[in-house]
Formats: structure tokens, sequence, C-alpha cells
């Protein structure tokens, strides 16, 4: 008799997507040296074909690879493989360091004036955006919310340009929270993460926001971190293996 994950007190595998598993092979074989710097990718329809995959779930995948630097695309081409390994992420014009070190710079601070100067209808925007992400499965749909949602915590600090500042990388943010939703299933996590901050918001604790938004740029770097870290290879020395 099986017995489920629950009765076991096993963890259930985390599903993954079928761009996930595209982009899994696809890196693999550039990791693996089946493709070589400089090599052209085969077309999209006869990746489509091969992987048994639809031509959106293939280009979120090649985006991915672009974004992680293992390829470039080049207009009327084709995609050309220009690494072996998974470099810093780029997001729109900004590598995810220099992305990371600003937000760390401008929304931990901005999260404890916030908690300072928020309105009450402040704290009703940013919980109706919360309950709004919370509920919504799609990704694009939830990662314009998230958007949204940071948008409005530097609104809350009440100086125009901490927001102007937010609006200024909007666009990198965005591709950056679809980039972790989509690879790094971060989406009940970072949920979690924004319930936390609203929570310190609307008890006005200038610490407990800092704190919170200190805690949710640690978890977004560290799983930036992971999904470019190169995947173990197999232990030729191990059964099975």
């Amino acid at each position: 008799m099986n017995l489920s994950d629950s009765q076991t007190g096993a963890v259930a595998p985390r599903r993954v997507s079928a761009m996930e598993a595209v982009l899994t092979h696809l890196r693999g074989a550039i990791e693996r040296g089946e493709y070589a710097i400089g090599d052209k990718l085969p077309s999209e329809a006869e990746l489509c074909r091969s992987l048994e995959v639809s031509r959106p779930v293939l280009r979120e995948a090649l985006r991915a690879l672009q974004t992680m630097g293992l390829t470039v695309s080049r207009t009327g081409k084709g995609t050309f493989v220009v690494a072996r390994a998974a470099g810093e992420p780029t997001f729109g014009d900004y590598a995810a360091g220099d992305l990371m070190e600003v937000r760390r710079h401008i929304e931990i601070p901005v999260a404890g004036y916030a908690a300072l100067r928020r309105t009450p209808e402040d704290l009703d925007h940013l919980t109706h955006l919360l309950e709004r992400m919370e509920r919504e499965t799609d990704t694009t749909s939830w990662v314009a919310l998230d958007t949204l949602f940071h948008l409005a915590v530097a609104q809350a600090a009440r100086n125009p340009v901490f927001r102007r500042v937010i609006e200024e990388i909007r666009d990198a943010l965005a591709r950056q929270s679809a980039f972790l939703t989509e690879l790094g299933d971060r989406r009940e996590q970072s949920n979690r993460e924004h319930r936390a901050l609203v929570e310190a918001l609307t008890d006005g604790s200038e610490h407990d926001a800092v704190q919170a938004m200190t805690h949710h740029l640690d978890r977004v770097e560290s799983t930036l971190t992971a999904i470019v870290r190169p995947a173990p290879r197999p232990d030729p020395d191990r059964p099975g293996a």
C-alpha cells in the first residue's frame, strides 16, 4: 500500500513547469558543451518539435537563458551561445548585483519611513494589493501586482524621490520578479514576506518594517544565487549514477 506524503512526513517535490523543464534541458546541454560558445541553437520550430512544447513556453526559456548570460538573441539570425556557465543575471538595463545593491539602499530605509508616515489610505491600498496577490494564480498578473506593491510602499514613505527611484527601476523589478517566480517558486513565500511588512507598517514599527524588508531582500538574493548556481554533476563513482 502506498502512503501519502503527509502520512510519511515526506515533502512533495515542487512541480516543475514546462518552461523550467525546457530551460533545464537547454542549460544542461550548454554547460556540458553540446553547444559550444559561438554555436547557434536550433530554430524555434526545431526546438518546439524536438522538445514537444509550445512556442510561448520555448520563448520564455530562451529569455531565461539570455537573462543568465548564456545566450544572446540576434534579430533575424537566431540565438547564439556566448558562455558555458551562467553568469550574473541581467534584468532589462541592470545587472542583478547592481539592482540588489540599490534595492537594499533604497527599499530598506523606505520601509522604515513608511512605517512612520503611512496614512490609513496607504494601509488600505497595500492591504488590497496584498489580498489580490494572495488570490492571484497567473504569474504575469501577480508580477504586475508585486511591482505595484513596492511602488505603494515607496508612496507611503511620503518622499516623491523614493517613488521616482522605484519607478526608474520598475521594469527591472518586474523582470526580476518574473524570473524568480518562474524558476524559484517565490510567489507564496513572497506573499508571506509582504504580509509581514504590511503588519509592521500597520503597527507603525520602524524597526519591524526595516527587518521585514531586509528579510524579503535577503530571500530574493538567496533565491537568485540558487537559480544561477550550476546544477551538481552526477558522481561517476556512485552506484546508479
